[in-house]
């Protein structure tokens, strides 16, 4: 489905991702996990098209993407979150995933199917529909729910889902990471995460890369990952119990 061809991307003189190759299959959940700095957030911003790769080329279902602005990929069918969620304070919970739909599809011209689009991305999260619910009332994860359903409103095939467990307790992680698994198999929708809390999110995916500096160091089944002495050394410090 995504296909990750020897992609790199400098700043000035650093390299803050070093060719790196990948695929993604459809209907998986990658893990992307490395120490802070590796490169994961700018591997995101790289496949989303808010960056320019220095080199290297991406393909989504079989269509070369790598200088197509974030628009045009995400009508294409790819999505994201962010770590910092960023709603629109002053619009309430539903207009904030009513603009996403809008934006997701630039064919769309219904005002009443994008509200159907945003409900139905609210439900999954499990957040309100009512129109007058304000983005004020959430607390963490309500936020990084309402970051979600604002990416699921564009109707994707593949989600870039940016640490969606940050700031929660271990219940609201246990919750997060079902509700990613509940969208990979109810909603048919492929998912590339990344996340630090590694308990939780190696219980779920189907394989994990690991950056380290900008560079792949790993790449395998959640298992092999978590046993291998590099990974171990440059990141996890010790064995993940996956049991």
């Amino acid at each position: 489905m995504l296909l990750v061809d020897s992609v790199s991307k400098s700043f000035g003189g650093f390299l803050a991702v070093n060719q790196v190759s990948f695929e993604v299959k459809q209907g998986e959940i990658l893990g992307l996990i490395g120490p802070n700095g590796s490169g994961k957030s700018t591997l995101f911003n790289l496949i989303s098209g808010t960056y320019k790769p220095t080199g290297g080329t991406v393909r989504f279902e079989q269509r070369d993407i790598t200088n197509l602005p974030p628009d045009r990929i995400c009508h294409l069918g790819i999505a994201r979150t962010f770590q910092i969620p960023r709603p629109f304070k002053k619009l309430s919970l539903l207009e904030n995933v009513v603009l996403s739909a809008y934006f997701g599809d630039d064919a769309l011209r219904s005002e009443a199917e994008a509200r159907r689009r945003a409900e139905q991305a609210l439900e999954t999260v499990g957040l309100p529909t009512d129109a007058g619910v304000s983005v004020q009332s959430l607390g963490a994860a309500g936020l990084k729910k309402l970051e979600l359903a604002r990416a699921l409103s564009t109707q994707p095939r593949l989600l870039l889902a940016d640490e969606s467990l940050g700031g929660l307790d271990h219940q609201e992680m246990e919750q997060a990471a079902d509700m990613l698994h509940r969208i990979r198999s109810d909603l048919g929708i492929t998912i590339v995460w990344v996340e630090h809390i590694m308990g939780v999110l190696m219980k779920v995916v189907d394989r994990v890369l690991v950056l380290d500096y900008g560079e792949k160091i790993a790449e395998g089944l959640p298992q092999a990952v978590a046993t291998d002495p590099k990974v171990i050394e440059v990141y996890l410090g010790d064995q993940i119990a996956l049991a």
